[in-house]
């Protein structure tokens, strides 16, 4: 998809600039007082596991002193692989937690997908990967009866018209980043070394290795989806997320506040 121009997004999308926080490191993260945050990892089509999770969180906010902001992010990966892509972009275009802020960001498979609507030659990769689950959540099948030639055509129109406009609209207006703090949330990483007002989109979508092995110091602790562990990864310099929902049935969050940060999840106690 192309650039956006962003002299003309709001202060919020623009290019991240290096924090500035008097007397706090960087890499220790740091919220302003009163303020929580949860970011969600990778949801995959698990709307089972995202209900769990926000149930979860209610009942952790819950704890919050009188005057505390809640607010949640969602780091991307919301379609594909898991079976109700399409219900857990409804539950999430409804306001996952009324009286809580949400912040939604781009994943690698919401921009594969808005691909494809416009461009074939994302297909084969897009339902390779869990495509051929979201087609399905918005009542398609992949056709068999329909020349090899023509069937990714036919599929492309097929979601075209299915795919209703609010749902385009919600996905195409995700931004690839949010901060808050001296915290950086992203869907996969940024790339090391190079200032945080000059990563591009397609890095904080799709970036891997060469963000998970990095060991400098970025400025900001990044959060972030994308890449799968068993169990979230708390390290100086990032905060990884993924747990591999879809397969494991553990949907985790990072809960940040101050300078502390824990997590939760959907794993059964």
């Amino acid at each position: 998809m192309p650039t956006p121009d962003r002299s003309r997004l709001p202060p919020q999308q623009r290019r991240p600039s290096p924090p500035s926080v008097p007397g706090t490191e960087a890499t220790r993260g740091w919220l302003p007082p009163g303020l929580r945050v949860y970011a969600v990892g990778d949801i995959h089509g698990r709307l089972d596991l995202l209900r769990t999770m926000i149930e979860r969180i209610r009942a952790d906010a819950a704890t919050m002193e009188d005057g505390g902001v809640c607010r949640l992010v969602f780091l991307g990966d919301y379609i594909d692989r898991g079976p109700q892509s399409r219900g857990v972009i409804d539950y999430l275009m409804a306001g996952p937690l009324p009286g809580a802020e949400a912040v939604f960001l781009r994943g690698n498979h919401e921009s594969t997908m808005l691909q494809f609507l416009d461009d074939l030659t994302a297909g084969p990769g897009w339902l390779t990967y869990g495509g051929v689950n979201t087609l399905l959540s918005y009542g398609l099948r992949p056709p068999v009866t329909v020349p090899p030639a023509l069937r990714l055509p036919t599929v492309q129109q097929q979601l075209r018209q299915a795919l209703p406009p609010e749902h385009r609209a919600f996905l195409g207006r995700l931004p690839a980043f949010a901060m808050i703090g001296t915290y950086l949330f992203v869907h996969a990483g940024i790339r090391p070394g190079v200032a945080l007002d000059r990563q591009r989109d397609e890095d904080m979508v799709w970036i891997r290795d060469e963000f998970l092995t990095s060991t400098l110091d970025h400025g900001v602790v990044v959060v972030h989806g994308h890449t799968i562990a068993m169990h979230a990864d708390s390290l100086p310099n990032r905060i990884g997320v993924d747990t591999g929902a879809y397969a494991t049935g553990r949907l985790t969050a990072a809960v940040l506040e101050g300078t502390g940060r824990r997590f939760i999840d959907t794993a059964e106690v």
